[in-house]
C-alpha cells in the first residue's frame, strides 16, 4: 500500500534543541521503516540557504520586520517548490525544523506585525501544503535564551538570538496560541528536560499520529 505523504513540523523558540531532536526524530523514524526527509526553514534550498543567511546575520539589524516576513515566505516558496511538495508526491514523510508557524510566531507576535499579513502569505505561498503534525518545544523563555546564547558564544551572534528575552516571551506566547487554536494538529512538548526524555515524548506523540493516521487509511 502506497503511504501518503506526510509534513511534521517541529516549531520553538531558540533553544530548545529543535534541530537535535529533528535528527533523533528522523532516524528513529527510518528505523520504522518510513522514507523520511528533513529539512529546515528558512533554508532547504540553495536560495533559501542564501536568503537564511540574510535573515540571520546580525550586520542587518536594519531589517524591518515586514520584510523579514516577505523573506521568509520568498524562502518558503522555493522550499514548497523544490522540495517539501515533490517529497510529500512521492509518499515521504517530510519533517521540518520549523515552517509556517514560525511565521505566526516570530514576525505576527515576535515582532508584532499581527495575524493579517502572516494569513495573506500563507494562502497564497502554503495554500493547501500545510502540517499534518506539528510539535512545539516549550521551554521557559529565560532558559532557552541562555541556552541559545551559550551556543552563540564564540561566534557571530544571529538577529534572532540578540533581540531579546522580551521578543522571545512574545514568541512564545505566538506558539502556545498557535496550539491552542489547533489542539488536533498541534502538540505541546516539554523541551526543558534530558534530551532523551524529550525524544521520548515526541515519539509517543508521533506514534500515536502515525497509527490514527494508518486507522484512517484502512478505513477509507
Amino acid at each position: 500500500m502506497k503511504r501518503a505523504g506526510l509534513l511534521i513540523t517541529l516549531e520553538g523558540i531558540d533553544g530548545t534543541g529543535k534541530s537535535t531532536q529533528v535528527r533523533l526524530l528522523t532516524n528513529w523514524l527510518r528505523r520504522q521503516g518510513y522514507e523520511v526527509l528533513a529539512t529546515r526553514e528558512p533554508g532547504g534550498t540553495r536560495v533559501g540557504e542564501q536568503i537564511r543567511g540574510i535573515l540571520l546575520s546580525s550586520s542587518n539589524h536594519g531589517l524591518i520586520p515586514l520584510a523579514e516576513l516577505a523573506l521568509m515566505y520568498a524562502a518558503r516558496a522555493q522550499h514548497l517548490e523544490e522540495v517539501v511538495r515533490p517529497a510529500l508526491a512521492r509518499g515521504k514523510i517530510v519533517v521540518s525544523d520549523r515552517f509556517n508557524d514560525a511565521s505566526f510566531a516570530y514576525q505576527g507576535y515576535g515582532r508584532r506585525l499581527g495575524e493579517g499579513p502572516v494569513r495573506v502569505l500563507d494562502e497564497l505561498i502554503c495554500g493547501p501544503t500545510q502540517p499534518n503534525l506539528t510539535i512545539v518545544l516549550d521551554a521557559p523563555p529565560r532558559l532557552a535564551f541562555k541556552r541559545a546564547a551559550c551556543r552563540a558564544s564564540g561566534v557571530r551572534s544571529r538577529r534572532f538570538e540578540t533581540a531579546g528575552l522580551p521578543f522571545h516571551r512574545r514568541v512564545r506566547k505566538g506558539y502556545l496560541e498557535v496550539a491552542r487554536r489547533a489542539p488536533r494538529r498541534v502538540k505541546v512538548v516539554r523541551a526543558d528536560g534530558p534530551v532523551n526524555e524529550v525524544q521520548e515524548e515526541i515519539r509517543a506523540v508521533v506514534s500515536e499520529f502515525l497509527a490514527e493516521t494508518e486507522r484512517r487509511i484502512r478505513q477509507a
